[in-house]
């Protein structure tokens, strides 16, 4: 069958609903540094994830905190990029962000265009991910906050998460596990729900 009659074939015939691609959506994946985000995207993308990672070297082991992270040898320098197809009708485009400050004049080119954004906290270290709930806030970006179960425990629970990092009760607080495929398809989809009730979907 030659390239045309293979294209022929394919198109809907009269009377047949034609298929439309799922529509894409921007989705953001953002947090402090050594949080998951790149597991995150990396456990749900259908494809091979695009990510810009580096070494960490001494220069910059003296200025990321490594206590809770001690077999962490790379870090995102630019971002993570992966993709999801949640049914027929919707594709999500995941965009993670770089966790460190020193790169955060970044974030507004990774952000622009997204329905909403999923905050990832390391409840070891509820200090690193502030920047990324005020970055949405100041915003109004819709986002949700996905505290990551670092084997299987939290170091607080929900209540003093949010009471900690002062996020009102529409902000949607979930326990997640960055690992699983599953536990972030989730916890992606309360970000999404969230998105389509603030645009009145």
């Amino acid at each position: 069958m030659t390239p045309t009659e293979q294209l022929v074939r394919g198109m809907p015939t009269a009377g047949q609903p034609a298929v439309r691609p799922p529509l894409p959506v921007k989705m953001v994946i953002a947090g402090g540094f050594g949080v998951g985000k790149t597991t995150a995207v990396g456990s749900i993308s259908e494809i091979e994830p695009l990510t810009t990672e580096a070494a960490i070297t001494e220069v910059a082991a003296g200025v990321d905190d490594l206590t809770h992270t001690p077999r962490k040898t790379t870090t995102t320098v630019a971002m993570d990029f992966g993709c999801i197809t949640i049914d027929p009708t919707l594709k999500l485009y995941l965009f993670g962000t770089p966790g460190q400050e020193r790169f955060g004049f970044m974030w507004d080119d990774l952000v622009e265009g997204a329905v909403g954004g999923l905050v990832i906290v390391d409840t070891r270290r509820l200090d690193d991910c502030y920047a990324a709930v005020d970055y949405f806030e100041h915003r109004r970006i819709p986002f949700a906050v996905a505290l990551n179960a670092f084997d299987g425990r939290l170091e607080h629970s929900l209540e003093e998460v949010r009471w900690a990092l002062d996020v009102s009760e529409h902000v949607p607080l979930v326990v997640f596990d960055a690992r699983e495929r599953g536990s972030v398809r989730d916890a992606l989809l309360v970000v999404l729900e969230l998105a389509l009730t603030a645009n009145g979907g």
